[in-house]
């Protein structure tokens, strides 16, 4: 895949703090929106996933914040994930303003939990391979 899938979110006002600018725990929320979108876009509902036994799981977060966000500012929040060997998986993010600005860099570390184990599964890429229309975005 030659660019990275992007979603556009519109900062509303009620994400600023009293500096006027978005809050740190909203780049969060906009990462975590960017990835469901991604599984949307891909075919994978949560249902589907419920379905096959599994949830994702957030890890480890890390939020390199850049420059400030301001209410009505439009950004491009962009989503990779990178596979590798074993129980996890790597999630890159860019939350870029529509100038091309970077206004914070998201690397995030997740899994599949078996939900009735609660354990996580071994290569989940495999499930998210299995269960997408389009595995392309996930770089499968």
């Amino acid at each position: 895949m030659s660019e990275p899938f992007s979603v556009r979110i519109t900062v509303r006002g009620y994400e600023t703090d009293v500096q006027g600018h978005v809050n740190q725990s909203v780049y969060i929320n906009y990462a975590e929106h960017a990835r469901w979108s991604l599984l949307q876009a891909a075919g994978i509902s949560q249902a589907g996933l419920i379905g096959k036994g599994v949830g994702p799981v957030a890890l480890e977060t890390t939020v390199r914040y850049k420059r400030e966000l301001l209410a009505g500012d439009e950004v491009d929040v962009t989503c990779v994930f990178e596979w590798g060997g074993g129980k996890t998986f790597r999630i890159q993010q860019t939350i870029r303003k529509t100038d091309g600005t970077v206004a914070a860099e998201l690397t995030a570390v997740g899994g599949l939990l078996d939900l009735k184990e609660r354990r996580m599964v071994a290569n989940p890429q495999d499930y998210f391979k299995e269960l997408a229309s389009v595995p392309g975005l996930f770089g499968l």
